[in-house]
């Protein structure tokens, strides 16, 4: 894992080394200046990875000859043999849970241990973090926006920023409150469940009828096989029938590729209906093969769209499934799930629900994984302490200063349980209590001190990694889904709010 790093790490490590101070204690914080997508919070996430990565740190042979090869020829020779004996035996590591809210300047990873290994570190865990938690915050934007009862689907695998970014993207959109992913690879590797059905090219490759095969089907209950395309045209008259739609307008194809998909997934058969028209062709063919397949003891789980005025047709196919279920006397039928995709946006979300839709599950992709709003979170990771002495940059950026030496972390939360400030303070500081008046300045703010009396007081911090090891149980990804939901859900609404919030004091 060590060579994961710059090259001015290195370099730097080098020039700490000649001068005798590679081994003085330091500190370093990871933190983000602003809180993305213009809201007022991040959702932490990346720990589990970058405690994986602590704990395989070390320069192999090979990386050692490779670093001989790119660094000055006047490189003292003992640097590199000291580069062998590097770990992170010596290494501790705080931080805010993953899945927590987080908020901007205040640090949700501390480093402590040796001044050259605690800068070599920088890069790589700054490279494990900061996608995660901003496509995780992302995920937690999405969800807030479809609320709690819409499905949401990963499904960005073809459109990420190679296979990395594409498992990172489903790893933490999971924890950000998606329910599933389309990416096989990230279910076999993380556990997070997978969907996925038909596509247009599956359709679009069927003519007629005669191409269907096998074409019968074992009805539930058992008994002889039955013809299942003729089922599903002798249903068809019907529907055409009750909707008022010609039979002949209804794409053979489309019928057959149905028929064939559900012979072959009868306990798992969904259609997507805009491959020609959705009124006249795909709608009355699904129906037509998901009544047959009634008749026969099974039950279609869904219908997908993804092109149009998806959130207007939603409520129109849901009446038609209403009416069907009604006429024909098969209740669960007007139940059916509707999916939607096509390039779903925030902006979607929002058009959803003030249309009213009938969407019961949303399949997101290119707006999910790639963050077009906000295409990086800005995690920084600053020098706070050395040789016990605290580290402050000044600059004529007032933004890029930093706040100088270790600290605790507080969350101070109000009578009705939503947290209203986090207090960063010195570790030699006494710790606050609930009902006690502190004296505090909001960053960002200058006057006086300001008094807040908190009725919670949340420490933040928790040692995850101690002498080359992880030292506190990590939680399963599901277990960090939930934390993530939870924490959101403690945000008063003025906070959670994803367009115009009020500001988070720290």
């Amino acid at each position: 894992m060590a060579p994961l790093a710059d090259l001015y790490q290195v370099s730097m490590a080098y020039g700490h080394w000649r001068a005798g101070r590679h081994r003085a204690p330091a500190a370093a914080e990871l933190f983000f200046r602003r809180p993305p997508f213009r809201g007022s919070f991040a959702l932490g996430a990346g720990l589990a990875e970058g405690l994986r990565g602590l704990r395989a740190f070390r320069f192999s042979a090979a990386d050692v000859a490779y670093l001989r090869s790119v660094l000055p020829s006047t490189t003292d020779d003992a640097f590199f043999d000291y580069l062998a004996t590097l770990d992170a035996s010596e290494v501790t590591v705080t931080a805010i849970p993953e899945g927590s809210v987080v908020f901007a300047k205040v640090p949700f990873l501390q480093v402590k241990g040796p001044l050259l290994v605690v800068q070599l570190l920088e890069t790589t865990l700054l490279c494990l973090v900061n996608y995660a938690s901003l496509v995780a915050t992302n995920a937690a934007r999405f969800r807030l926006l479809a609320g709690p009862d819409v499905k949401l689907v990963e499904m960005g695998l073809r459109r990420a920023q190679g296979p990395d970014g594409a498992l990172s993207a489903s790893k933490y959109s999971y924890i950000g409150g998606f329910d599933s992913t389309s990416n096989i690879l990230a279910g076999k590797l993380y556990g997070i469940p997978v969907r996925g059905t038909i596509a247009h090219s599956f359709i679009m490759s069927f003519r007629c009828l005669e191409e269907v095969q096998p074409r019968e089907l074992l009805p539930r209950a058992g008994g002889d096989p039955v013809d299942l395309a003729g089922l599903a045209v002798s249903w068809l008259q019907r529907v055409c029938d009750l909707l008022q739609t010609p039979p002949g307008k209804a794409n053979q194809g489309e019928l057959a590729a149905f028929v064939s998909y559900a012979v072959t997934f009868p306990c798992d058969f969904q259609g997507l209906l805009d491959t020609y028209c959705v009124r006249r062709s795909g709608l009355p063919n699904f129906c037509a093969v998901a009544l047959a397949l009634h008749q026969l003891g099974y039950q279609a789980i869904g219908v997908r769209l993804d092109s149009g005025d998806l959130a207007q047709q939603s409520k129109e196919i849901r009446g038609v499934f209403r009416a069907c279920g009604a006429h024909f006397q098969v209740p669960w039928f007007g139940t059916i799930p509707i999916a939607v995709s096509n390039d779903i946006s925030e902006q979607s979300l929002e058009e959803f629900r003030r249309e009213g839709s009938e969407i019961d599950m949303i399949g997101i992709g290119t707006n999910l994984v790639t963050c077009p709003l906000q295409p990086s979170l800005g995690c920084v990771y600053k020098l706070v302490e050395v040789n016990g002495s605290p580290c402050l940059k000044l600059t004529e950026d007032e933004e890029k200063m930093t706040i100088p030496g270790m600290k605790t972390i507080y969350r101070l939360y109000d009578a009705a349980g939503h947290p209203f400030m986090d207090l960063m303070a010195l570790e030699e500081e006494p710790s606050p209590s609930a009902g006690q008046e502190l004296g505090i300045r909001v960053l960002g703010q200058t006057g006086e001190t300001t008094k807040v009396i908190p009725t919670t007081v949340e420490p933040l911090l928790r040692t995850y990694f101690r002498d080359g090891q992880v030292c506190e149980p990590l939680p399963s990804l599901p277990e960090v889904r939930t934390h993530a939901q939870v924490s959101l859900s403690l945000l008063s609404p003025a906070h959670r709010r994803l367009h115009e919030p009020q500001p988070y004091p720290v």
